[in-house]
């Protein structure tokens, strides 16, 4: 019993040496604040991830549009072309095909992507009606 005493009176007497007051909530003001930028980072990684996979995919529809129309020379117009190429178009357009094919995959999953970033940030914005967005202060 005697050293539960002089245990609780220690703690007592080593709390008023450093000055610990007791506990305290933050202001309202500031709690806000702390969610606001909560919301902040993630709807700027999600605004990130969504410029990038835009950006990839704008990048990649060019490149795909040129293999197409690049295999469309090396295909050729004439009906019996296939009969006349040689091996050399023939392996272009082999390898035009396996880049259109990859290209067009990538392109699908970019999409898919995509539509799930925007879910996303709608979901968020929709769960946080009172969100004015990166910067402002205003309570959420």
């Amino acid at each position: 019993m005697f050293q539960m005493f002089l245990r609780a009176r220690a703690q007592n007497y080593l709390r008023s040496l450093v000055g610990e007051r007791e506990f305290r909530a933050r202001s309202a003001e500031r709690d806000a604040e702390t969610d606001r930028e909560r919301l902040d980072y993630v709807l700027s990684a999600l605004d990130s991830a969504l410029s990038n996979a835009e950006a990839e995919q704008a990048g990649l529809t060019r490149r795909v549009d040129d293999v197409l129309a690049r295999a469309a020379v090396t295909f050729g117009n004439g009906d019996d072309e296939y009969l006349t190429r040689e091996k050399l178009d023939s392996d272009h357009l082999d390898l035009f095909e396996t880049e259109i094919s990859n290209g067009q995959r990538r392109l699908r999953d970019l999409a898919v992507s995509i539509s799930h970033f925007k879910f996303l940030k709608t979901a968020m914005l929709s769960r946080f009606p009172d969100y004015k967005g990166p910067g402002s202060r205003a309570s959420l």
